[in-house]
């Protein structure tokens, strides 16, 4: 299951965390070659606390990397086959039905129930091989998700504290996210892909970073109409 960005992350991906940075205070003492009655160097000041707030969509930024597309394209590779195969039980179920619908008038009614009990069968067979496929497409999904995004947040924490940001929020999902409204100034995605890449270096990989990744795709869902026919 891109799968849409947003479903990925039926995967859930939320992150607001806050960082600070710690004063820091320097003495020197006098130089031994100095008179003793030389007093100390007076402690340096206080580095600035981080004050600036920044906006991610985690999301976007995960599947932008050049590592997160690598992966994702991977998977939707391991998946194409079991993608083929389901849309084949689909097809054929569903010319099942439309041969029954135009041929019903014709058909006795023994006929009638072997077709109608054969359709059902291979319905009942397909959404078993649907919902199999989807949890597994799920689970893969999310082990390459929380894989890369342990990572994203390494980058994350050492470009906030680079950066001098005492917070980051995330606004992947607008359901959850209590941002209504940030300037593009705030927004550091493009910013954060950028840092990933050159901490996760991928060979071959484009040197412009920052474009996000192709949407993967669940197994498509079976058709859900025409309905099975009914038994007579």
């Amino acid at each position: 299951m891109k799968m849409a960005k947003n479903q990925i992350l039926a995967l859930g991906f939320g992150l607001s965390l806050a960082f600070s940075s710690l004063a820091v205070s320097q003495t020197t003492s006098a130089s031994a070659a100095a008179p003793a009655t030389a007093a100390a160097a007076p402690a340096g000041n206080p580095a600035p606390t981080a004050t600036k707030i920044g906006v991610v969509q985690i999301q976007d930024a995960i599947l932008g990397t050049e590592e997160g597309k690598k992966e994702f394209e991977a998977l939707q590779q391991r998946f194409s086959p079991k993608q083929a195969e389901l849309k084949n039980q689909n097809d054929e179920v569903e010319n099942l039905k439309k041969q029954y619908q135009a041929q019903a008038d014709k058909l006795s009614d023994d006929e009638k129930n072997t077709r109608a009990r054969s359709i059902d069968s291979k319905q009942k067979a397909l959404q078993r091989s649907f919902e199999d496929a989807q949890a597994e497409f799920q689970q893969a999904e999310q082990e390459v998700i929380d894989r890369l995004g342990a990572k994203m947040l390494k980058t994350l924490q050492k470009y906030a504290q680079a950066n001098g940001y005492a917070i980051i929020l995330d606004v992947s999902n607008p359901q959850t996210s209590p941002v209504l409204w940030a300037t593009q100034g705030n927004v550091i995605t493009k910013e954060l892909v950028d840092a990933y890449n050159a901490d996760n270096p991928v060979a071959g990989a484009a040197p412009k970073a920052g474009a996000p990744a192709p949407a993967t795709k669940a197994p498509p869902r079976p058709a859900s109409s025409p309905t099975t026919p009914k038994k007579p």
